[in-house]
């Protein structure tokens, strides 16, 4: 029930941004908000302030804002989102997705802030203050003495042989003299320590290995300035990740190629939130941060009923000259609506198949 309740919360605090995205910067110019509804109808409570009613709704899912006009209604207001220039209206329409932009970027940089686990292979110098020091495994070489001896990625390495490991150098050191002589590793594998028997091998300079990547991780807190900073520099740097992800994934999808598609649904999302809930809250504040950037990049894909395809009819209205038919576009969003719908059931059923063990978990949990 915790793990619901974390994602609703943290799916409603997203959507939530975004919808006061469009909300705030319609006021801004000048355009007339109907309501700012939390949460999706039937409605609990209303209340009423210039013109807007900022409604409580019964389904807690996120959030909406009706703007006055967007369907066409009210053309000749001036306070209406259909009166306003092309430019105005691109402006409504993209403050959502800023908003996730900048929602990203300052949960980023709270968890830099606060605390957050980070790869020490840059060696984080000057203001930086690192705590929590490991050595984690990411990769292993099938075959290798490591692959046979059940070793994991992901794997935190705590002692060899009893002597405290928590660096590259100082694992090196122990593991290289000892080819063909067996060593006891203990790991942390999902909060439980397993000690694992493993005999290196010699490698082309004769040096004992065991046939793993490690790099050293750590819990990096930064000074207030530097903690936005590095927070900016996050958000920029995974925005482009996600960007070539998508690029690449609708170039293989138009191109006919096989993809490996490793896409998550609404339970997936959810079974994920929990798992990473139980990490820590800075593990929570960054995985939320992601989800945000996510849902900016896929709102500006042009495609009928999200952002991004309102953007696309701007457009066509800049190139025409003149509107399309408002009953044209209404029907064109309303068909994209429902094969995003038919999408998210197919990912969800897939989800149900991929997560079904943590659900089974979830339900008894429950009862």
């Amino acid at each position: 029930m915790i793990t619901v309740l974390i994602f609703i919360a943290v799916l409603a605090v997203i959507v939530l941004v975004h919808e006061f995205g469009h909300f705030a910067v319609a006021r801004k110019l000048g355009v007339a908000v109907e309501e700012f509804g939390v949460g999706f109808p039937p409605r609990i409570a209303a209340i009423k302030s210039q013109k807007t009613a900022y409604s409580l709704n019964w389904i807690p899912i996120g959030g909406f804002v009706k703007i006055k006009g967007e369907q066409g209604d009210h053309p000749d207001d001036s306070d209406s989102f259909g009166y306003q220039k092309i430019w105005r209206r691109a402006l409504i329409i993209v403050a959502g997705v800023l908003m996730n932009i900048v929602l990203a970027f300052i949960l980023f940089s709270a968890a830099y802030i606060i605390g957050a686990p980070s790869a020490l292979d840059s060696n984080p110098q000057g203001t930086a203050h690192v705590s929590d020091r490991s050595l984690q495994i990411v990769s292993v070489t099938d075959p290798s003495p490591a692959f046979s001896a059940g070793f994991m990625i992901g794997d935190i390495i705590k002692t060899l042989d009893g002597t405290p490991v928590d660096s590259i150098l100082r694992f090196r050191q122990l593991v290289q003299p000892h080819v063909s002589n067996e060593l006891a590793i203990t790991v942390s594998r999902n909060d439980q320590d397993i000690e694992l028997n493993v005999a290196p091998e010699a490698d082309t300079d004769g040096l004992g290995i065991i046939g793993v990547g490690l790099v050293e991780v750590g819990t990096v807190r930064y000074p207030f300035f530097r903690a936005i900073w590095e927070g900016a520099k996050t958000t920029v740097s995974l925005l482009g990740q996600i960007v070539t992800a998508f690029y690449s994934l609708l170039r293989d999808l138009f191109a006919a190629r096989d993809v490996a598609i490793d896409v998550a649904g609404p339970v997936g999302i959810a079974v994920l939130t929990g798992q990473v809930a139980r990490l820590g809250f800075v593990y929570l504040l960054q995985f939320a941060a992601l989800l945000s950037l996510n849902l900016a990049i896929i709102n500006l894909i042009p495609f009928p009923a999200l952002d991004g395809g309102r953007l696309l009819f701007l457009g066509i209205e800049k190139i025409r000259r003149k509107p399309v038919s408002k009953k044209v576009e209404s029907s064109i969003h309303t068909v994209g609506f429902a094969l995003l719908m038919v999408l998210v059931v197919i990912v969800t059923i897939k989800d149900v198949s991929r997560f079904s063990e943590s659900i089974s978990s979830f339900f008894q949990n429950i009862f």
